[in-house]
C-alpha cells in the first residue's frame, strides 16, 4: 500500500458511508482514480467488509465479558470445535491465544445472571473444558482508524 491506499483506507474508516467523490477530494484525487483504488484495495483483501458500529445496550447486551478458556486435551480438532462458539448469540469474537489460556472469547450477555447461566450452562460443560476465567469489561474503548506499522 502506498501513502494514497492508505490515506483513502484511513478515510473510510472514519466513515466509510461517505461518497466516493468526498473521498477522491479529501486525497486529492480525480472520483475514477479513487473508485479504481478502492475496487483493487478490496480485491486484495485490504478491505474486507463495511459495517454499522451498534451500541450494545441498545440490544439488550448491557454486560461484556472476556472468558479465558482452558482445554484438554490441547489439540487441532478440539480448539476447532471451540471455534463453533463463534455462532452462539452471546459469542462476539473467539481468539485461539498461546499461553496459560487456549482461548480467549468476548461475550455479551443481558446482565449477570444471563452470563453466569451461559457460562454454566452453554460454556463449562462442553467437552474438553477444564478451567474457565472471566473478567467483567466495564468499559470497552477501541481504535476505530488504524494506520500501517512502519
Amino acid at each position: 500500500m502506498d501513502e494514497l491506499d492508505s490515506a483513502i483506507v484511513r478515510h473510510l474508516q472514519e466513515d466509510a458511508r461517505q461518497s466516493n467523490r468526498d473521498i477522491a477530494r479529501k486525497v486529492g484525487i480525480a472520483p475514477s482514480t479513487c473508485l479504481e483504488r478502492i475496487r483493487l484495495l478490496r480485491a486484495r483483501g485490504v478491505i474486507r467488509g463495511y459495517h454499522a458500529d451498534i451500541d450494545l445496550p441498545s440490544l439488550n447486551r448491557g454486560v461484556q465479558a472476556l472468558v479465558a478458556v482452558q482445554i484438554r486435551p490441547l489439540s487441532r480438532a478440539v480448539i476447532d470445535s471451540f471455534q463453533l462458539l463463534a455462532d452462539l448469540p452471546e459469542v462476539l469474537s473467539v481468539y485461539v491465544t498461546a499461553g496459560n489460556d487456549d482461548l480467549l472469547i468476548h461475550v455479551t450477555a443481558q446482565d449477570i445472571d444471563h452470563l453466569h447461566g451461559f457460562l454454566a450452562d452453554r460454556l463449562a460443560t462442553r467437552k474438553g473444558v477444564v478451567g474457565l476465567r472471566t473478567s467483567i469489561i466495564y468499559r470497552h474503548v477501541h481504535n476505530t482508524v488504524l494506520e500501517p506499522l512502519p
